[in-house]
């Protein structure tokens, strides 16, 4: 049984208020909890960045929580402000995580180079953004379950040396 607890933050405006119903966050849900991860909470909220930033602080702040992924808000519209809110909250950047999220994504559609998902480290939580459809979220989180696991260990200090 996987010892991480994650939480899912869907960024969205119209999920926000009821116009659109969110899929990807409850597809991460299902799949995280399949590959044996504890979701204590799917979050839908706007495209505001201090909201967005407050929630990843009050995620990251207790230890509880390994892995927080968002979904929604990493494209180029004027609204998609996810990647600055995380900028603004991490220590650590962790751009190889991002940069191969875009480079495998790009494999399944041009579009895949237009994400400006970010990950990063605060405290012991490692934050990775994902883009906000359903069919990107399963991707990508198939893109970074090899090496998931082995990242959240060494993010929460429970590896070692090498």
């Amino acid at each position: 049984m996987n010892k991480f607890a994650c939480v899912v933050l869907t960024i969205s405006d119209k999920g926000s208020t009821g116009q659109r119903k969110d899929t990807s966050g409850p597809i991460l849900k299902e799949l995280l909890e399949a590959k044996g991860f504890a979701v204590p909470f799917l979050e839908i909220i706007p495209d505001e960045q201090p909201l967005i930033e407050k929630k990843l602080r009050e995620f990251s702040e207790g230890g509880e929580i390994a892995l927080i992924l968002t979904t929604g808000g990493t494209g180029p519209a004027p609204r998609d402000v996810t990647p600055e809110a995380t900028l603004a909250v991490i220590e650590k950047e962790m751009p190889g995580i991002a940069e191969h999220l875009r480079a495998e994504s790009f494999r399944k559609t041009p579009h895949g180079i237009l994400s400006r998902g970010r990950a990063g480290i605060r405290k012991k939580t490692l934050i990775i953004n994902l883009p906000g459809s359903p069919k990107a979220v399963r991707e990508c989180l198939e893109f970074l379950e090899p090496v998931l696991y082995h990242a959240l260990e060494l993010v929460r200090g429970e590896f070692g040396e090498h």
